[in-house]
């Protein structure tokens, strides 16, 4: 007996070691085929909220949930050229809508809660099928970028050849491929959707919170080699902002009188009428800060004094603003860019002389409207 022991147990631990070797392996088995999962931790690490809470993505047992509130995106902290992504995703909600951006900018475009970049559609079966969209995996440029179709029809968007996508609840696989300024989705198994001669052609990649309720598992990618990206066509690069808004509340905040301000998803409204002003102040202050602020005038007679510390006042009825300012109900963008102790203006992309741009740059960001106003994307860098 005390031999038959001596011989099985050599025999047993060597079996324990492969199955402890395998277990240990099995992470690296997983990366043999190059990929490598994109969700981790709860922290959502690798990922920037770009201008959605905390509150909108949840990452637990492997799953990742978003309630589609506040309309907007998260992105990743990294930048990708040439690249496989493959994941599953389903909608918990008919008629539910979200996206997944490649190749996106570091923050949302002007007047909208979204990145530039190329979008692939990530729509429920009950939103329905027309001439202008699918629910079954189209692509197309958004907010700028540009693409050329494959499959189109007239426009810029790429329609699936195959309706394959499942309604919900079921989960649908997509594999996305991104090489050389050229994209293709594969849904469900099937290649279905193509376009090419894409800009930007590197970016970032971003998952779109749009209302719909959306889990997605099995989120992982593959880097593919790259060449040299004209800088032209590569995505504008992380600048370092962070959303001052949830699109939940006023947190952050403090309003002169909350009654006036109205938290309305992706956009903060002013809504006080007949030459009223009200004054809204970050609860904290900001050294050698940049701020970029989206303003949408609704009326001819309404008007936002931004104040971003310092000396610098800016008036957008002041004439050497003005001047630049969309017709009311349009957006305009305002970025204050801080270096050196010293201030840039730009309104619109066009560079504007300020007075009390140089000086003490730290305190507060206040503004105030007058008549009814629009605020959207306001971010901040330090």
């Amino acid at each position: 007996m005390n031999q038959l022991h001596r011989s099985v147990a050599p025999t047993c631990l060597l079996l324990l070691g492969f199955l402890a070797h395998g277990l240990m392996s099995h992470p690296a088995a997983q990366g043999q085929d190059g990929f490598q999962p994109m969700f981790t931790d709860a922290e959502l690490s690798g990922w920037v909220r770009t201008n959605t809470p905390e509150e909108t993505w949840r990452f637990e047992d492997g799953v990742l949930y978003c309630t589609g509130k506040p309309i907007g995106e998260i992105r990743t902290a990294k930048m990708y050229q040439n690249f496989v992504m493959e994941l599953e995703w389903r909608h918990l909600v008919p008629r539910g809508n979200a996206g997944i951006f490649v190749w996106a900018d570091d923050i949302t475009a002007r007047g909208v809660p979204f990145h530039r970049g190329i979008e692939v559609q990530v729509l429920e079966n009950a939103y329905g099928n027309t001439k202008s969209h699918t629910t079954h995996g189209d692509i197309f440029p958004i907010h700028g970028a540009t693409m050329t179709p494959i499959n189109g029809r007239g426009g810029s968007r790429a329609f699936p050849t195959e309706n394959l996508s499942k309604p919900s609840p079921q989960w649908n696989h997509y594999r996305i491929e991104c090489r050389d300024g050229e994209v293709s989705l594969a849904v469900n198994g099937t290649v279905v959707t193509r376009g090419k001669d894409c800009v930007p052609r590197k970016g970032y990649i971003c998952l779109e919170s749009e209302g719909g309720v959306v889990e997605y598992r099995n989120v992982r990618i593959k880097e593919l080699p790259g060449g040299d990206v004209p800088a032209d066509q590569v995505a504008i690069a992380d600048r370092g902002y962070q959303s001052l808004y949830t699109g939940l509340n006023l947190d952050g905040w403090e309003a002169s009188d909350a009654s006036q301000w109205k938290v309305k998803d992706w956009v903060l409204g002013f809504e006080a009428t007949g030459g009223t002003t009200g004054t809204l102040t970050t609860t904290r202050s900001f050294d050698d800060a940049s701020f970029v602020i989206d303003v949408r005038l609704k009326e001819t007679d309404s008007n936002v004094v931004i104040q971003p510390g310092g000396n610098l006042q800016i008036d957008l009825a002041d004439p050497a603003y003005a001047i630049h300012l969309e017709k009311p109900s349009r957006w305009n963008r305002i970025e204050v860019v801080t270096k050196d102790g010293k201030r840039v203006l730009n309104l619109n992309g066009q560079p504007v002389a300020a007075s009390g741009a140089d000086g003490a740059v730290s305190g507060k960001l206040v503004l105030t409207a007058s008549g009814p106003v629009d605020f959207a994307n306001l971010y901040v860098a330090e």
